[in-house]
Order: structure tokens, then C-alpha cells, then sequence
């Protein structure tokens, strides 16, 4: 007894004294980035913010700065970089003003783990030099490996399981937590839970009158207005089917997704030997993005926990592709390949921005990423800079569709 009370001691100790890792939060201002923030205060022995970047929400960005003293800070819009800087109150954290600086930033020696919650392709170049860097990325930004997963595979997957890319996304996070100590060939099939959204009991007459706000009324989930709007879509289904693929090495064919209203069990797998495992909580993003910095080891979080003696049920439906085919979209740019989830990406960060500003309506978005996947093609081999062309192309196409042909 005396000798583990000893070993327990030494072990509790000497966890205090291992060295902090250095962490850098892209997005630090935006719902994952707080959350992580959060996470760093409840295991301040764990972590030093390194790096914290932002857009354009400088406020919160100089006061992030204040409490944590980064080394660095960047603010990529540029406009308010000086009001930023008047707001800060000492001199400890190097602004950087461009967003050249955030690829630079995610190379530094010094930077041990990169928390990326960027929005859109913005967050794909840090990512990719991120993993080539050797660094471990804690990913929210979905579009990284929807947009070039075929290039970031290179840096991660063992397997079947993510070592550098480890997933915030609370559906891949589960799937990760139900693949431990499983091994790739016991795989049968991924199964990716979906709430879904606002109108999974819509008539598909009614959807043409939907407006922003019906859209951004998530019944589970508080996210940002884009992924929230991917979600009242189903897009987000479709694009984390593509992430799933790239993250897990799993055919599109072993890929399922299945409607759970009640958004408790957030995936499941299911073996050869015909059992499933299921990951399941209230949904708190909490406990992925945790478990993205943690793994494989789990930490005490302070969150609520699910009343199991209180639960009424667990419910499950099939995807109604009539209803939202932006799903339908997806999935098929995943079985064309090649540069095809780039430009679907691209498609629909701007038909969601043109919703959102109430250019177009609902059931538009989809038909702005059916007319981008007819018009827009490459024949340039797979590469950073021809994803670039891609995505630039397809922006512009989707940009000046007008309100005439979309009716066509």
C-alpha cells in the first residue's frame, strides 16, 4: 500500500511538472475558439497560448490577448489592426497583420498544437502546412479535407485511425472514440448521426418559404451562422461524409447517415461480428474539442451530464434526399472525385453567404451548387495551387448567378 500511495504521489507530481504545450487557436474569437479557451482555463497546467489569430472581432481578440499574453496575434482583416493594438495592455504578444502570417505561424518550431476553427477554404493552407510541419491539428474547419483531403491524407492516417488530424467535429469525434482499440479490418460501417435541423418535418412545398431566420433557429446546436445554415441544409451531413473518408479510410459505400432528432448518440460504428458502438452525451462541443486535444487519453470537464433516468427516447429516420439535396450533392462529388468537393465547397460558402444576405432563397442554395458542378471543371492534376484556381473560379461563377437562371 505504502509503496502505490509513493507511486501515486510521484506520478500526480510529476504530471504538474511535464512542460506546458504551446498552443495556437486559428479562430480564437469564434465559437470553437472560446470553448477552447475555456477548456485551457479548467487544465491550466496543460497548456500556454501560443498564438490566438481573428478576422475581424478585435474587441474580444484584445481582450483574449490581455488575459493570456500570446506570443503572437493576428488580425487578417487589417482594418482594425490600431484600434486593436490601443486596446492592449501590455507588450508581451507580437501582432502579425496579413494572412500570409498564418500559414508562417502554424510552422513555428515553437507551436506544439494547432486548434484550426477557421471558416471555409480559409482553413484549409493552415491545415495543410500545419500537418506538414509535424504538428498535431485539433480540426473544426470541416473544409480542410473536403476540399483536399486526398493531399492531407498523406500526413495522417495510420491504420484507419487519425494521428496528427485528430477531429473537433462532435459526429467524427464519436466515431474516433468508438474505433478505440478496434482494428481496421473489424470495421463494417460508419454510421453519422444528423439532428436534422429546423425543417426535418417540412413539407417540401413549404421549403420555398423559408427565411434566414427559420434557418439559423437550430432546435439542439448554437453554432455560427454558417455551419448553422449547412445544417438546416444537410450540406454538413454531406460534407462530414466526405471528411469521414478521408479522416478514417472508409469507402464511401461503409459511410452511412441516419436522421436523430434527439442528437444524444453523436456516431456510431459497427463491427464485423454485427455489434455496434455508439458515443453518446448532450450535445456540448466541449467534450470533442477536449478530446481532440486529449487523445488518446480523456480528462476531467466540467459539463453537465445526461440524466439517463430522465431520457424518453432515441429516435431514428432515414435522410429524405427530395428534401435536401444539398446531401444528395456532396456525397456524389465524394464518388466523382478530383476537384469536385472543392468547387461543391466553394458553391456553397457563397450561396450561403447570398442567403444569408438574402440574395436568394432557400432551395436556391442547392441549385447555385448544381449549376457551379455543371459549368466548372479542371484537368489540372490535384494540387495546392490548382484548388486555389478551382476555388477562385467557382467563387466568381457562383457569385454572378443570376435570380433569371437559377429559375431555368
Amino acid at each position: 500500500m505504502l509503496l502505490c500511495y509513493i507511486y501515486s504521489n510521484y506520478i500526480s507530481h510529476n504530471c504538474f511538472l511535464l512542460e506546458p504545450q504551446n498552443l495556437l487557436i486559428l479562430g480564437s474569437t469564434g465559437s470553437i475558439g472560446t470553448q477552447t479557451l475555456e477548456i485551457v482555463k479548467q487544465h491550466p497546467n496543460r497548456f500556454r497560448v501560443y498564438g490566438l489569430t481573428a478576422h475581424k472581432n478585435w474587441k474580444l481578440l484584445a481582450r483574449q490577448i490581455n488575459i493570456y499574453k500570446p506570443k503572437f496575434a493576428i488580425l487578417t482583416d487589417g482594418v482594425s489592426v490600431n484600434n486593436l493594438r490601443e486596446l492592449i495592455n501590455h507588450n508581451e504578444t507580437q501582432l502579425l497583420e496579413d494572412n500570409d502570417s498564418l500559414t508562417r505561424i502554424v510552422e513555428h518550431e515553437a507551436v506544439d498544437v494547432v486548434v484550426n476553427s477557421l471558416v471555409g477554404f480559409s482553413g484549409f493552407l493552415p491545415t495543410y502546412f500545419a500537418l506538414k510541419a509535424g504538428k498535431k491539428v485539433a480540426l473544426a474547419n470541416k473544409e480542410s479535407l473536403v476540399v483536399g483531403g486526398e493531399l492531407l491524407s498523406e500526413y495522417n492516417n495510420e491504420n484507419g485511425k487519425p494521428q496528427n488530424l485528430l477531429p473537433i467535429d462532435s459526429e467524427h469525434s464519436a466515431i474516433l472514440q468508438c474505433l478505440a482499440g478496434e482494428s481496421e479490418k473489424s470495421i463494417e460501417k460508419l454510421i453519422i448521426t444528423a439532428s436534422g435541423g429546423p425543417f426535418r418535418s417540412w413539407d417540401i412545398r413549404d421549403m420555398e418559404y423559408i427565411t434566414v431566420d427559420d434557418a439559423l433557429d437550430h432546435p439542439n446546436w448554437d453554432m455560427g451562422s454558417k455551419i448553422t445554415i449547412d445544417s438546416a441544409t444537410m450540406m454538413n451531413k454531406g460534407l462530414e461524409i466526405i471528411e469521414a473518408h478521408w479522416l478514417f479510410n472508409i469507402p464511401l459505400e461503409r459511410i452511412e447517415a441516419v436522421v436523430h432528432p434527439q442528437s444524444i448518440i453523436h456516431s456510431m460504428v459497427t463491427f464485423t461480428d454485427g455489434s455496434t458502438k455508439a458515443q453518446m452525451g448532450l450535445p456540448d462541443m466541449m467534450i470533442p474539442i477536449q478530446y481532440a486535444l486529449s487523445w488518446p487519453d480523456r480528462w476531467d470537464l466540467n459539463v453537465p451530464r445526461q440524466d439517463w433516468a430522465k431520457l424518453q427516447q432515441l429516435t431514428f429516420e432515414s435522410v429524405d434526399y427530395s428534401r435536401f439535396p444539398c446531401m444528395r450533392l456532396a456525397i456524389e462529388t465524394l464518388k466523382e472525385g478530383g476537384h469536385a468537393p472543392a468547387i461543391l465547397n466553394a458553391a456553397n460558402e457563397v450561396a450561403v453567404n447570398r442567403f444569408l444576405n438574402h440574395e436568394i432563397t432557400y432551395i436556391q442554395i442547392a441549385k447555385i451548387i448544381e449549376k457551379s458542378l455543371e459549368n466548372i471543371t479542371s484537368r489540372e492534376t490535384l494540387s495546392i495551387s490548382s484548388l486555389e484556381n478551382i476555388d477562385s473560379e467557382t467563387r466568381n461563377f457562383a457569385k454572378n448567378i443570376t435570380f433569371k437562371s437559377l429559375q431555368t
